[in-house]
């Protein structure tokens, strides 16, 4: 494994990681939470996360919602607070065009906010939903989302049958999404790109070791090494340090060219 920081001259592996890149049949990019927090948005396990304030398994399960909507919406409601009025990053700016200039054919990525997509990234798998919209999970209905759905106490109710609406997302003891889309498009990856994310929650977790067990290789993005440190190993290339300056460092690299 070679480690790149955007410090100084581009070393040499810099130039080995841009050939790597540009001569992919098929490279990916797999991203978390770590990609959105220079947009404001904080890891949800990070200090002063939700997660230190709402306990998952008392606020952000399936059963939780059905039991009790108004208890869950008080996590939805702090949710939607943090992601209102955000704007993509670098490191969202970077893939995107990483994607135009067709160095990467798409994302998948475990983060809810949409930023990818004001980025201008046209081909984003969300595989734990999206905020941007509230869903009905007696009909299926699905309502964009709004400020006023976030600070309001009221809870939002289906326009058809006029039940509650829970946020368009992926809670606990709910099936992630699209997940036959996504192992669709990550077969014949010869690439993919890890931005972050530790990539230990399953089943993205699981991306890493289908793509090296189908001979592709794999480039970490971190401020710490995690996916290099893990079961999944074999990291060709370690991009060390904030997400916001590597990603755009190898995308200026590939352009130089």
């Amino acid at each position: 494994m070679q480690v790149i920081r955007p410090t100084g001259m581009p070393p040499a592996a810099l130039t080995a990681a841009t050939a790597r890149l540009r001569s992919a049949r098929k490279a990916v990019a797999l991203t978390g939470a770590g990609v959105s927090v220079a947009s404001g948005i904080p890891d949800f396990r990070s200090v002063g996360g939700l997660w230190t304030v709402f306990s998952p398994d008392e606020y952000a399960t399936l059963e939780v919602f059905q039991r009790n909507p108004a208890k869950a919406w008080e996590l939805y409601r702090a949710l939607g607070r943090t992601l209102l009025g955000r704007s993509p990053n670098s490191a969202h700016r970077a893939l995107a065009e990483m994607e135009h200039q067709g160095l990467i054919q798409g994302i998948i990525t475990q983060n809810v906010d949409n930023l990818h997509q004001q980025a201008g990234s046209t081909r984003v798998f969300e595989i734990h939903g999206d905020h941007q919209h509230l869903q009905c999970l007696h009909c299926a209905t699905l309502v964009a989302a709004t400020a006023d759905h976030y600070q309001a106490a009221e809870i939002p109710l289906c326009p058809h049958c006029a039940l509650p609406l829970k946020p368009n997302v992926v809670l606990f003891g709910e099936p992630v999404r699209q997940l036959a889309e996504i192992h669709a498009f990550i077969a014949g990856c010869d690439l993919l790109l890890v931005a972050g994310t530790s990539a230990q929650v399953y089943p993205a977790a699981a991306l890493p070791a289908l793509v090296r067990a189908g001979g592709g290789r794999l480039f970490e993005f971190n401020r710490e090494p995690a996916l290099s440190a893990t079961e999944h190993g074999q990291v060709e290339f370690l991009f060390l340090g904030d997400v916001g300056r590597t990603l755009p460092l190898l995308l200026r690299a590939c352009l130089a060219g």
